[in-house]
């Protein structure tokens, strides 16, 4: 598949592909596209864990949320030189194997962008069920843990998996009404933080004060809550995949990526800002309590019914994270599974649906087991709860994938193309690569988010099993090789199949 510069400086078109093959329909505008990406970073994260950011630093909850933007803004231009450079809808496993080649881990990288599909799905039924229980006034009797949000949590995921089966074409114009269904949430409790503030109700003396309750320097504190806070602004990655489908890609991206995550950025802060001016540190993170942003909105406007609303626009939101979420990692797995490298039952297809059901089923198992473990493991007990672990584990998946991807760039700087892209300052894929890969070890993580690690490992275990089996079987008992497709081949279907 090979591009040409247009008359406006773009890659705006793609050549067919040798075979006669069709090429995306290009549908998506500056708009849409920023929509899109809006949308995709907007969700579980700051619905579901600013109470939990709050409770490792304090009143100064802002500040995680900050450093988290700033640490996924310096990755995005990685993202950008890349997207732009090979405007193809692959993602990281691609520019992880135009730059080191190495079929074994692209695959590795492949399956974690899998995994952190599955843990931010998990992470959302979780919050779906706490904010079902909210908005039915069940607090106390379905607490954190107890087997009503456990069989809540698996229902929805089930419900996930029968609407994935059925058969689910992501449309743009649905993205439209999604995202803005989950930005009015945010901008009402924006709204409502202003509100207070003329009723006199709001305390913003709180948001300078860092408290963390294992006594960590306020530095480890800051970078432990950064973890978590990154599980909100990731998604942006995700829109990379729709370069095909995007006019003039290396004129477009850079623009829309980049305001995207400063319109999500200023709302995260505000939103952090505004829960710990309204209300205590401690209610906040309690996972007893009603949900953050739920307690925000009952504080801050008490007279108007506006925390019986919230918790079902906040079901809303993550619904649509999960279900993404849930489309996504059943491509990927079904993707792999077509090109030999996970066994061929996960390729199979629903003759009448037409939908991966194999790979389907393969996810949607994975997530009930996370969601099971985690709930009976941590859901009642003090500490990292469910959406904190799961959403924490998302992020430390995505942070090691980041880290490769920052590395990559800079390795195919020597791989020229013909067209115009995007250039990042050399400077930023480096410390992008640092950052990333810091706020992906032990030390920025508090005692009860090592568990992170357990649920990470036993993904990626799953996934080496399966390619190792699968790799054995191909090579003595059908006598094919393990085969990943090489960069340059993708999209040729005349290709000899080696």
């Amino acid at each position: 598949m090979s591009g040409h510069i247009d008359e406006r400086g773009g890659t705006d078109v793609i050549d067919a592909p040798k075979g006669g093959e069709p090429e995306l329909n290009r549908v998506m505008g500056p708009k849409l596209l920023l929509l899109f990406i809006v949308g995709d970073i907007l969700g579980t994260g700051v619905y579901a864990l600013t109470g939990s950011v709050a409770g490792e630093v304090g009143g100064a909850a802002w500040a995680p949320f900050l450093v988290a933007f700033i640490v996924a803004t310096i990755t995005a231009f990685s993202y950008l030189e890349l997207v732009t450079k090979y405007p193809q809808a692959a993602g990281a496993a691609l520019y992880t194997h135009k730059a080191f080649g190495i079929h074994f881990f692209t695959f590795l990288v492949c399956f974690t962008v899998m995994c952190s599909g599955i843990t931010s799905a998990s992470t959302a039924s979780n919050a779906f069920a706490g904010f079902l229980r909210d908005g039915f006034g069940m607090k106390e009797e379905w607490p954190a843990g107890s087997n009503p949000i456990l069989f809540i949590a698996l229902g929805f995921m089930a419900l996930c998996a029968a609407v994935n089966f059925r058969g689910v074409g992501e449309s743009v114009k649905a993205n439209v009404v999604l995202t803005l269904v989950e930005l009015s949430g945010l901008l009402l409790v924006i709204f409502i933080g202003l509100y207070a503030v003329t009723q006199g109700k709001a305390d913003f003396s709180k948001t300078i004060i860092f408290d963390s309750p294992s006594d960590k320097s306020t530095f480890f504190a800051i970078t432990a809550a950064t973890s978590l806070a990154f599980f909100a602004m990731v998604g942006f990655e995700d829109s990379v995949n729709m370069a095909e489908e995007t006019h003039e890609p290396a004129k477009n991206f850079p623009k829309m990526m980049l305001t995207g995550l400063g319109i999500t950025g200023v709302i995260y802060i505000l939103v952090s800002i505004t829960a710990v001016a309204l209300v205590p540190v401690g209610k906040l993170a309690d996972p007893n309590e009603a949900s953050a942003l739920t307690q925000v909105v009952a504080a801050g406007a008490p007279n108007f019914p506006f925390d019986k609303i919230f918790p079902f626009i906040g079901m809303f939101a993550v619904a649509n994270s999960a279900l993404i979420n849930m489309l996504m990692a059943s491509r990927l797995l079904y993707g792999m599974a077509k090109q030999d490298v996970l066994p061929p039952f996960l390729g199979k297809v629903h003759p009448t649906r037409r939908t991966p059901w194999a790979a389907i089923l393969f996810t949607t198992a994975i997530a009930f087991g996370l969601i099971i473990y985690v709930v009976r493991a941590n859901g009642s007990k003090e500490g990292a709860g469910t959406v904190t672990l799961l959403g924490g584990t998302t992020a430390l998946l995505l942070l090691c994938v980041f880290t490769v991807v920052n590395i990559a760039v800079l390795v195919l700087r020597k791989d020229p193309v013909s067209h115009k892209h995007f250039i990042a300052p050399s400077i930023l894929p480096i410390f992008g690569a640092v950052f990333c890969a810091f706020l992906a070890g032990p030390w920025a993580r508090s005692d009860d988010q090592q568990e992170q690690y357990k649920i990470a490992f036993g993904l990626l275990v799953v996934g080496v099993v399966l390619w190792a089996l699968t790799w054995v079987v191909n090579r003595f008992f059908f006598a094919k090789k393990t085969y990943m497709r090489d960069p340059d081949e993708l999209g040729d279907p005349d290709h000899e199949h080696h």
